[in-house]
């Protein structure tokens, strides 16, 4: 497997939060770790923007999706808004979450809390044309539920 070598600075008070890491040797996902001062209560359908207190500097041709961890959305329904978030490789600025309680309880966001996951993926840079009309396939226009349920 290629390794991709990423420059990340973290901000001065977050010295004592994790750099972003992989949680087993199979993850796909790096968790991102919370840049709260003091606990933050999300409450049951509050949105709020937690930073991560990581800036990075992806390569041109690569982007970071920022997805929510399964086990918060599970037992807590902690999800993010934009999900998956997209860091481009020309952005430069604080990493923040936007993250949202579906849940029915308040949940508590305490610092260094493993919050979200960054996964760091190639791009293509598409180049559309027009066509009088596009090849045919056996699905054609078929979507939204169209070989049952």
């Amino acid at each position: 497997m290629k390794s991709l070598k990423v420059q990340i600075k973290r901000k001065d008070d977050c010295k004592d939060l994790p750099v972003p890491g992989y949680a087993t040797v199979g993850s796909s996902g790096m968790d991102l770790y919370a840049d709260v001062k003091e606990d933050t209560i999300l409450g049951p359908g509050q949105i709020k923007l937690i930073s991560t207190g990581i800036y990075i500097a992806l390569p041109q041709g690569y982007e970071a999706q920022i997805r929510p961890r399964s086990g918060l959305a599970l037992k807590h329904g902690i999800s993010m808004v934009n999900s998956p978030g997209t860091v481009d490789a020309d952005y430069r600025g604080l990493i923040g979450l936007i993250m949202i309680n579906h849940g029915n309880e308040p949940f508590i966001i305490k610092r260094g809390d493993r919050v979200a996951q960054m996964v760091v993926t190639q791009v293509s840079k598409v180049e559309f044309f027009e066509a009088e009309q596009l090849e045919n396939t056996s699905r054609s226009q078929g979507g939204f539920g169209h070989t049952g349920v």
